[in-house]
């Protein structure tokens, strides 16, 4: 499935609900669903610089596309690391780094966050696109 069209599916899920409360509920159970990330990646070389809780973020390259897991120790972080995967995974690098990611826009994720987790989403953000550009310039030579 391309980025735009996990997008798109991101957006209609998230129109379904009236108010924000039932969002982070199911931010809350997207973060539940997200795979166990492996133990030897949760130390300090793979936390997101950046945000409040802890958030463990891991990417691996195959065949030209991305691969993530992560983890995090609050439960509404989890599940936004869990949309960013849900739309990043198994995409190529290169759309990756220039990825507008509007889904986030769209469904008022960054304005009804708080300023600190705010600031956590675009760190991850980041991280997930250096991820990217460093596993493409590391293959490009190949």
């Amino acid at each position: 499935m391309s980025l735009t069209e996990i997008q798109d599916q991101i957006v209609e899920e998230f129109s379904s609900f009236d108010d924000w409360m039932d969002r982070y509920n199911y931010l809350i159970e997207l973060g539940h669903e997200l795979p166990a990330i492996d133990p030897k990646y949760r130390t300090d070389e793979y936390l997101i610089n950046g945000c409040q809780s802890k958030v463990w973020l891991h990417a691996e390259y195959e065949n030209g596309k991305m691969s993530f897991t992560a983890d995090s120790d609050a439960i509404i972080v989890k599940g936004i690391v869990a949309l960013l995967i849900r739309a990043l995974n198994h995409q190529d690098a290169s759309e990756i780094m220039n990825a507008d990611l509007y889904f986030i826009d769209k469904i008022g994720l960054k304005e009804n966050l708080s300023p600190t987790r705010s600031n956590g989403l675009v760190s991850m953000v980041k991280k997930m696109k250096m991820y990217s550009l460093a596993y493409q310039a590391k293959h490009s030579g190949q």
